[in-house]
């Protein structure tokens, strides 16, 4: 498997096109004042709304159907593999 930086990165992958691409973001259209491409198009309207229904309640959800016990347990569990064992 490649790493990360082994990976190539496209072509116009500077700060000038990441700026641009914030900024139209952020004003909601693209710099010459044509609309944003649609990132839901082609899908299931119905789809995409449930996606959303669950996305938004998924880790409260989670967290409220959990003790405080095994939340404290997972959370160390995480730590470890992210720290290491020390």
């Amino acid at each position: 498997m490649p790493t990360r930086s082994s990976i190539p990165t496209p072509k116009d992958h500077d700060f000038t096109r990441t700026a641009l691409r914030v900024v139209e973001q952020a004003i909601g259209e693209q710099w010459d004042g044509s609309p944003l491409s649609d990132k839901d198009a082609g899908k299931n309207p119905a789809a995409v709304a449930l996606g959303r229904l669950g996305g938004a309640k998924g880790g409260k959800a989670r967290a409220e159907a959990l003790s405080p016990k095994r939340r404290s347990a997972i959370a160390k569990k995480a730590a470890k593999a992210r720290w290491g064992a020390s």
